[in-house]
């Protein structure tokens, strides 16, 4: 089992069905207070608001509990919050119950250490060999506690705000937030309201089984219309734990991620607030974006897919600023990892100074080309399969020739759902089209029927 359960994004599946069951979540919790809470004693939990947050959330508590760490519980909060406060908490770790933006009857665990970063491969593969021996020792006399915490959220709220020095800045923005249902319901739309904005809020009514259902950076159509529909400024939506954004015009069209990143890092470097001279994203990054980014003085790093991939690089050269095209935004300096309400408000700053409408700032540039495609297969072991196969192995090696020098060419299996992603962008966009349609033609044989 070693190895297989964890993949770029922590441990994922179907809620009460194999790991996500209270079984494993509570082995999973023995084995972190054995491995990894060994200086404090302490972890902090916290979930989103799919129904099956509460099982689990016991389940890993009992864990710990029995393995003689103290449980912080924190209830239903956003993952950048609890990436950011980890290192407030004093805790050895942190745990997020969430399935990010998958439907309610997904669920997954996302470990975090002491200073608020993902758990590496390493240490998950060392986690996993502990639940496969299942040798585990109680301990009698040295029990854990459950400690509650009321000041996690305000903490989260200082940090997440501390760039605004106006306490009113947002006084002549209306805008329209998609909460989908999920942790930031509650408080996302506050904090643009106590900012001054006129706000128009969807998706934040959560029962548990709504989380992203028809809402949210996934399902933004209800957000482009209602936009139109009520002149406002801008669109905002996020997914379930808070962790990727999607942003829309006040025409209701959607920006890509891609540009939101160049604007950003733009318009940060222009106030003297950026660090470093470089922007991050990974290979399915449209190929338009380090043209972009390298004309306007920055230099450009491109990093395998995933958040963790992301912040190590910017970590490497010490830069405020990376990103995925999914909607994944790290602002190094102000939250530890993707925080879709801390780039929305530094979004919302940097518009409002333009003193223009942003269907009149963006596009900032054109696209180059693109093929990006999601094959689904059966699971995850399908998945490995395809990325194994010889035939597929041949069919990206034909595209990387027939693309080289003038794009680029990734076969990405999901680290956290059972999908295959062919993507290939470049400046010709016959080759693209065929490049992409050969990978795609082999890796179809896999897919689900």
């Amino acid at each position: 089992m070693a190895g297989k359960l964890f993949g770029t994004d922590g441990v994922r599946g179907v809620a009460n069905q194999y790991p996500m069951t209270a079984d494993f979540a509570l082995k999973l919790g023995l084995a972190c207070g054995q491995k990894i809470c060994t200086q404090h004693k302490k972890v902090a939990i916290a979930r989103d608001t799919r129904i099956s947050g509460e099982m689990l959330q016991s389940s890993l508590a009992a864990g710990f509990l029995s393995a003689g760490v103290d449980v912080i519980w924190l209830e239903v909060l956003p993952t950048p919050a609890i990436t950011s406060i980890a290192e407030d908490l004093s805790v050895d770790m942190a745990v997020m119950i969430t399935a990010s933006h998958n439907p309610y009857y997904d669920n997954g665990i996302k470990l975090i250490d002491a200073q608020g970063d993902k758990f590496s491969d390493e240490i998950t593969s060392a986690l996993e060999e502990m639940i496969e021996k299942d040798d585990f020792l109680p301990l009698n006399d040295k029990l854990g506690r459950i400690v509650k915490n009321e000041n996690a959220l305000d903490i989260y709220l200082r940090k997440v705000t501390a760039f605004i020095d106006n306490p009113h800045p947002f006084k002549s923005l209306k805008i329209v937030l998609d909460c989908a249902n999920g942790c930031f319901s509650s408080i996302m739309p506050q904090v643009f309201k106590n900012l001054g904005a006129g706000v128009i809020t969807l998706g934040n009514t959560p029962d548990g089984y709504n989380i992203n259902l028809d809402c949210g950076s996934q399902h933004p159509e209800l957000l482009f219309e209602t936009v139109k529909g009520s002149h406002a400024h801008l669109g905002i939506a996020v997914d379930g734990d808070g962790d990727r954004i999607l942003v829309c015009d006040d025409k209701g069209q959607k920006i890509p991620a891609e540009e939101l990143l160049a604007f950003l890092a733009c318009y940060l470097k222009q106030k003297g607030l950026y660090r470093g001279n470089a922007l991050v994203s990974t290979v399915l990054a449209n190929t338009a974006l380090e043209h972009y980014m390298k004309n306007k003085g920055f230099e450009y790093f491109s990093t395998k897919v995933g958040e963790r991939a992301i912040i190590r690089k910017m970590k490497e050269c010490q830069c405020s600023l990376g990103g995925e095209e999914s909607g994944h935004i790290v602002a190094g300096d102000y939250c530890r990892s993707g925080d879709g309400m801390a780039v929305a408000l530094m979004l919302c700053l940097a518009i409002i100074e333009e003193k223009r409408p942003a269907s009149e700032i963006f596009p900032l540039f054109e696209f180059d080309p693109f093929v990006f495609v999601n094959i689904k297969v059966k699971d995850r072991a399908m998945v490995k399969a395809a990325a194994d196969d010889e035939g597929v192995k041949a069919a990206v090696k034909e595209a990387n020739l027939m693309m080289e020098d003038i794009g680029r060419v990734v076969l990405h299996p999901s680290g956290t759902e059972s999908k295959i992603r062919v993507w290939v962008s470049g400046s010709d966009e016959n080759k693209v089209n065929k490049a992409s349609g050969i990978i795609i033609n082999e890796v179809k044989k896999f897919q689900e029927e």
